[in-house]
């Protein structure tokens, strides 16, 4: 395994330099001017309200990370819960560097668009969004390569089996208690802000407004950067696992996936440091283009170094980077299929937003069935994906076509993660009256962010189906399956509890997210009750009290879910055995990734439906007239749908099968 062992070393340097870029990202953000002393207070409250959640939900998950590597290290032996510790401690580790990023980028995006316009506030949302993008990738890489040079020299390579599970478990928490945070404060920031009382989103008057914007950093910042994190690392573990648990292991097969990794970090940030280049197209073709270099990089990149790895084990020397290709392509067309169901000017979105004609039911209505419709084209790109890789590479094949979709994370990171800022230098450009004509470029910046944030739920559920699937054919090798049979009764039986437990986690974070949202809705109608002079603008609102009972509710009601998630497949093992535990893999794989992908696209369809009728797009109606009014009820009942119970899911998926893939020695 010395082949493997270099590899490694090569890896985690690579990973570290990640991280210098990222943090040389952060420190040229906080170097940008932030503004006039109301917006600096604005921003402040924004980054203590987002820190403070961050602070009591990792002291929360620092009990639960304790306990569980005790557990590991008494099960199955010291290196799996050393590795379960690395993964857990690199996901908080992304969650608090990209949220310092994010919170110290807002407010500079807004003066930038104030003195430098577009182009100016585009590069600070970008450089701030880079943090993320390369803290992930840099982190993933640098674990899991420091982790397999220190494990490969005894063959303990399938203890990285729990740097997955560390990172998925602390994913899971995350999504969801940042999913409660931020739709709780939404929900009731519109519903009685823009509904009741009928004051603009954002208006400084609305006690929710502040943790409406902190919910941007907790849930699409520091949940999203979780998400991407855990399947970048498992997605390569579960490829080396494949390898090492093959009949005759290739040192190249098991290395493959960590260079792969370097290639796709050196390509992220060409992509990353493309863009003031790209920015002469303007902010919609640059954020569609960087991307597209660091997909070019890695496929330039991945030819000559799978030319030279000389790999005999398969049919064509060269189908590894043919499998690459297949990953990379399927989650660039997911991304497109998202694109089409989500974006405002395209057929689906402007028929939810016509429904609304004719009342709120129909408006929901509308969104559903465009939820629904939305589910066959990336289906359709997965099983093709899955087919091609397996024809080309057997069951490895499946993992390195994750690996191929995510090898690039650092620049779909960097995008995805500029929505959030955006979101946020719009709101603290309105609650600091900066103007018309500022508000018009945060406007613009922040319409794309909704777009791109929309696309990165599509390219993070599509990675979830095929890293899912990686994981599962690693839990069959080491489980020793060979085939499960359909017509076992403990196999079946498995298949349908599987099938439940999305729906049983999408329920109860649905019903978190209405319960915490009545809260919030009531906090917000007593201060324009009791506080007087508050809707005159004479007074300002308690917006601590709105932050309290978001944080509250979402962290008392992200434990079940996640105990439910992490148990449901070590019981079912335990109990009905390993047969049964790989029907329920496939029963959460498939019910888990419709229930996503229909419940991330409905909601992005309603939310951008009610922006269509604001923005003038629907002839004949008016934003505060009858159709944007169901407009605002559809994009309520979609935010949670598309923020909280539908990226869940692609977690839930995951961690599933990564806590299989653990336990599989027990079985």
């Amino acid at each position: 395994m010395e082949t493997v062992r270099m590899f490694s070393a090569f890896g985690a340097l690579a990973g570290l330099g990640g991280l210098a870029a990222a943090l040389a990202a952060h420190r040229w953000v906080a170097g940008r001017p932030d503004g006039d002393a109301r917006m600096r207070e604005i921003a402040r409250l924004i980054e203590r309200g987002s820190m403070a959640f961050l602070r009591r939900e990792y002291g929360i998950l620092l009990v639960f990370v304790a306990a569980a590597a005790a557990a590991l290290a008494a099960l199955l032996g010291p290196p799996t819960a050393a590795c379960y510790l690395a993964g857990a401690l690199g996901s908080m580790l992304c969650g608090l560097v990209g949220m310092r990023a994010a919170v110290k980028a807002n407010v500079r995006t807004a003066e930038a668009a104030r003195t430098g316009g577009t182009p100016g506030a585009l590069g600070v949302a970008f450089r701030g969004g880079s943090v993320m993008g390369m803290a992930v990738a840099g982190t993933g890489l640098a674990g899991v390569a420091g982790l397999s040079w220190w494990l490969a020299p005894g063959g303990g390579l399938p203890a990285l089996g729990g740097f997955a599970m560390g990172a998925s478990s602390i994913a899971l928490f995350a999504r969801i208690g940042g999913g409660i945070y931020t739709k709780a404060a939404d929900v009731g920031a519109d519903l009685v802000g823009k509904v009741e009382a009928g004051i603009p989103e954002d208006d400084p008057r609305n006690p929710a407004v502040i943790a409406d914007n902190v919910g941007d950093n907790v849930g699409d910042t520091a949940g999203m950067g979780a998400d991407i994190f855990e399947s970048y690392a498992g997605s390569v573990v579960a490829t080396m696992l494949i390898a090492v648990s093959s009949s005759s292991p290739s040192p190249q097969a098991v290395a493959l996936p960590l260079v792969v990794a370097m290639i796709g970090l050196a390509a992220s940030a060409a992509g990353v440091l493309s863009l003031p280049l790209l920015a002469r197209l303007g902010p919609e073709w640059a954020l569609r283009a960087a991307p597209a270099v660091g997909l070019a990089g890695l496929f330039a990149g991945t030819w000559p170094a799978v030319r030279a790895m000389e790999f005999s084990v398969f049919a064509h020397p060269m189908a590894p980077f043919h499998v690459i290709v297949v990953g990379a392509l399927a989650g660039l067309l997911i991304g497109l299929s998202t694109e089409h169901f989500t974006s405002p000017g395209r057929g689906p979105v402007e028929g939810v937003a016509r429904a609304g004609r004719t009342g709120p039911a129909t408006n929901v209505i509308a969104g559903v069935a465009a939820g629904m419709y939305s589910c066959i084209p990336p289906v359709l790109v997965i099983s093709a994906g899955v087919l091609a890789a397996h024809h080309l590479a057997g069951l490895y094949g499946i993992g390195l076509a994750a690996v191929g979709m995510l090898a690039t994370t650092g620049v779909t990171m960097t995008v995805d993660a500029y929505g959030p800022i955006s979101d946020n230098a719009g709101g603290i450009a309105e609650m600091a009256g900066m103007g018309a004509e500022t508000r018009a470029v945060t406007d613009r910046l922040d319409a794309l962010g909704n777009t791109t944030a929309a696309v990165g739920k599509g390219f993070a559920i599509g990675s979830a189906a095929l890293t899912a699937l990686a994981m599962f054919s690693a839990y069959s090798s080491a489980a020793g399956l060979a085939s499960i049979d359909v017509m076992e009764p403990s196999v079946v039986a498995g298949l349908l509890l599987g099938g439940a437990v999305p729906f049983f986690v999408g329920a109860d974070t649905m019903g978190s997210v209405g319960e915490a949202a009545g809260r919030m809705v009531e906090e917000v109608r007593r201060q324009f009750r009791e506080i007087p002079g508050l809707m005159e603008g004479r007074a300002r609102p308690d917006a601590e009290r709105c932050v309290a009972i978001a944080t509250g509710a979402s962290l008392r009601r992200m434990v079940l879910p996640g105990l439910v998630t992490l148990l449901a497949p070590l019981g079912t093992g335990l109990l009905l055995g390993k047969e049964a535990l790989g029907g329920m893999l496939a029963g959460a794989t498939v019910t888990g990734v419709l229930l996503a992908l229909f419940m991330a696209n409905a909601g992005g369809a309603w939310d951008n439906a009610k922006k269509t009728i604001e923005s003038g797009g629907l002839p004949g109606e008016a934003k505060g007239g009858a159709a944007h009014k169901a407009a605002v009820t559809g994009d309520t009942v979609g935010d949670p749908f598309k923020d909280t119970s539908g990226p869940a899911m692609n977690i839930v998926v995951k961690l599933m099968s990564v806590v299989a893939l653990v336990a599989a020695p027990l079985l």
